[in-house]
């Protein structure tokens, strides 16, 4: 079953991606994605859980990259949920 199985409920599909945002191996993309994914997950509108499972999918340099606006953004991930992300402060 892939992760963008309509047949999956939504809240199923929230906890895989919080799970997904946690565990991506550059520490700098885990601190971000996964402090975001706990903080906002729960509240994400089923629209920008779909942005924020289709951004992570890409590749986590990338993401950091686009993040950090070392990088342009390609169109398909320049979305109102990559400026909350670029907004968002994680606590440590």
């Amino acid at each position: 079953m892939s992760e963008n199985d309509d047949t999956i409920d939504w809240e199923t599909r929230r906890k895989r991606l919080i799970h997904r945002a946690h565990y991506r191996g550059f520490k700098e993309a885990d601190l971000i994605l996964s402090g975001f994914a706990r903080t906002y997950g729960p509240e994400l509108s089923n629209e920008e859980l779909l942005m924020f499972e289709d951004l992570l999918s890409a590749k986590d340099h990338d993401i950091y990259a686009w993040i950090t606006q070392a990088l342009p953004v390609p169109a398909n991930f320049d979305t109102p949920l990559l400026e909350r992300l670029r907004a968002f402060r994680p606590s440590f």
